[in-house]
């Protein structure tokens, strides 16, 4: 807890077995007041590894994708009363030891949103992220900060924290199930006027860390300029996405 502010971390889990036990390890336990897992239709041992550790875990039946994971992780943190969420992804890529920094940047009540960059402390390359990724983050970066009028070093991260207000404003309900949610919910915040910071975070890409391939690769960078694309033609008043209108579909909790 900080400030007085309940903080759960959520783990987007998929066939994590061999490293949730490493990240769960490394969360201060002393900081969080709640930790949970979805795991999303896992062919290994992720549910009963997370579940023998203590995690309150959540199964989904069949495969959703990224985004439609993290729709239920924000969704179920949010029920279980949770001030601040961070996530972190359970394939130990970053280091859960920044949680207390993240979720400071919003306790503090100084940011909305906070991420863990890989690009500040120039670590990325160090830390085993492939060259063609590196290249291909700078570039996005590069194009979305043109486009939605921004300085963040990178878009891209998967280690985050929100307050309980954006996950309650943003219209989550209508991003894409898949890799682009993360961009999309950037760009999201961005358009409803939540102030973003960012925290310098080291990575390690190991052979079990989780990583999407080339072609997923290339279809998530395509989206990511569509989402960027779609937030700066709104702002000349071509069109009005779904994604970012104010009447979009927020998540949906159990009281509503």
């Amino acid at each position: 807890m900080r400030n007085n502010k309940k903080i759960c971390v959520v783990m987007p889990g998929y066939n994590a077995e061999y490293t949730v036990k490493k990240t769960y390890e490394e969360i201060p336990k002393d900081v969080v007041d709640d930790v949970l897992l979805v795991d999303d239709g896992s062919s290994d041992r992720t549910v009963e590894v997370a579940r023998s550790l203590g995690i309150h875990t959540i199964v989904h039946p069949k495969n959703r994708g990224y985004g439609g994971n993290q729709k239920t992780c924000y969704t179920q943190a949010l029920q279980r009363g949770a001030d601040i969420v961070v996530m972190v992804h359970p394939d130990y890529q970053y280091t859960p030891k920044l949680i207390p920094a993240l979720a400071s940047c919003i306790s503090s009540g100084i940011y909305d949103v906070a991420l863990g960059s890989r690009i500040l402390g120039n670590t990325a390359l160090t830390g085993g992220m492939p060259l063609y990724k590196f290249v291909a983050n700078r570039f996005l970066t590069a194009m979305e900060n043109i486009l939605v009028d921004q300085k963040l070093s990178e878009y891209h991260t998967g280690y985050r924290a929100f307050s309980r207000e954006v996950l309650l404003t943003l219209p989550l309900e209508e991003n894409d199930d898949g890799f682009v949610f993360d961009n999309q919910m950037l760009v999201q915040a961005i358009r409803f006027g939540f102030r973003i910071g960012e925290v310098s975070c080291p990575t390690r890409y190991e052979e079990q860390s989780s990583s999407i391939g080339f072609m997923k690769s290339v279809r998530y960078g395509l989206g990511v300029l569509e989402a960027a694309a779609q937030y700066r033609m709104m702002r000349m008043g071509f069109v009005q996405p779904r994604f970012l209108s104010p009447d979009g579909r927020k998540l949906r909790m159990e009281s509503e």
